[in-house]
Parts: structure tokens; sequence; C-alpha cells
């Protein structure tokens, strides 16, 4: 057995090796923020998809003859409008804002009154001069911003937002059987204005959009 030998008394014992430096852990590794990435299928964006298959269901609804079936278009017409509501409060409260989103919900929205109108201008019961122009607005802004997407997309305004509130009332108002048409008429034409004056607000935001994206590019 070999024997231990003692060092002697007074002198030092030899220092110990030092541990091996260990490598970083995983868990340090992945101590930096990560990014949050949102899925474009979230619960917001399906109601937004949604939105947009019901409204055949409406248009058929409203063809036929009959009180009823113009209190059942009017129910769908309603449920329709209020997910455009739901879907973006979710989409902000939860943070499910998505690029998607912002180009899909105002196209859902003027799907929606375009075919309201189109319809209740096939019935009569709205001048097609009224149509045409809320429609060649929808569809100037929508055009508008697929040409500037390049550079940014611009997302649905205050001012566009209480423009399709009263495009929904005065759209449920020629719905609703019996409703005066002094009070239809009032808060169409209330509609019609804010249309077009949020129309003209989106064309200068585009061109202050494509300036502001030219000047970065060339610093």
């Amino acid at each position: 057995m070999t024997e231990r030998i003692e060092p002697p008394s007074g002198v030092p014992s030899p220092p110990e090796a030092a541990p091996a430096a260990q490598p970083p852990s995983v868990a340090d590794a992945s101590a930096e923020p990560l990014i949050r990435r949102v899925s474009t299928w979230n619960i917001a964006n399906v109601l937004t998809i949604a939105r947009l298959a019901i409204v055949p269901v409406f248009t058929v609804f409203l063809f036929f003859e009959g009180s009823g079936w113009r209190i059942a278009a009017l129910a769908v017409f309603i449920v329709a409008s209020v997910t455009d509501q739901l879907d973006g409060w979710l989409a902000r409260k939860y943070a499910l804002i998505t690029d998607f989103g912002k180009i899909a919900d105002p196209i859902a929205d003027k799907a929606l009154i375009g075919a309201a109108l189109v319809s209740l201008s096939i019935l009569g019961e709205i001048p097609w001069w009224v149509t045409i122009v809320v429609i060649a607005r929808e569809a100037g802004v929508t055009l508008l911003r697929f040409l500037v997407i390049r550079h940014g997309v611009i997302p649905a305004s205050y001012g566009g937002k209480v423009k399709t509130v009263l495009q929904i009332v005065a759209i449920g108002l020629y719905i609703l059987p019996g409703v005066p048409d002094l009070l239809r008429w009032a808060v169409l034409g209330l509609a019609l204005a804010v249309t077009i004056g949020t129309g003209a607000d989106y064309v200068f935001r585009a061109v202050r959009l494509r300036r502001v994206a030219k000047a970065a590019r060339s610093e």
C-alpha cells in the first residue's frame, strides 16, 4: 500500500487546481430579448375573412321579398358590421396587428358596403350616383394602398372608421322597413360627405408617405 507523505511542519500545502471554466449555458445564450412573431392566422384575421364570407348571404336575403327577409338581411348586416369593430379591437388589445390585417380589413369593409349599396340601387332604393361615388372612392383608396405598399402600409384612419360607421347606419336605415325618407337621406348625405373627405385625406397621406420613403432612401 502506498504511504502518504505529509509535508513538513510549517510548509504550506500546494494550492489546489482551480476548477475549469464552464462554457456559457444555453439559458444564458437565450437571455437576449426575443422578437414576437404574430401569425397571420390569428383570431382578428379569421373574423375579417368570416366577414367576407357572409357578404353573399346578406345579399341573397336582401333580394327576397317580405319584411321578414329584410329583418334577416339587416341581422346579417349587423353581425358583419360588429365583426368589423371586434376584429380591430382584438388586434389592438392582444397585439395581433399584421400587414395582412391592415390590407384585408378595409377590403372586407368595402365588400360589405359595396354589396349593400349595389343591391339597394338595383332595388331602386338608393340612387346609382351615390353608389358610384362611394364605390369609386373605396376602389381608389384600395388601389392607392397597393401603389404605395412598397413604401409602407397606410392603416385605416380615425376618420375612415367614422366614415364606415356612418355608412353602416345609413345602409341599415335603408334596409329596415318603415324608416322616414328624410332621416335616411340626412344620414346618407352625412356619410357621403365624410366618405369624400376621408378619401382626399388618404391621397395626402399616400403622397406624404412616398416623399418620406424617397427622402430616406436618398440619405
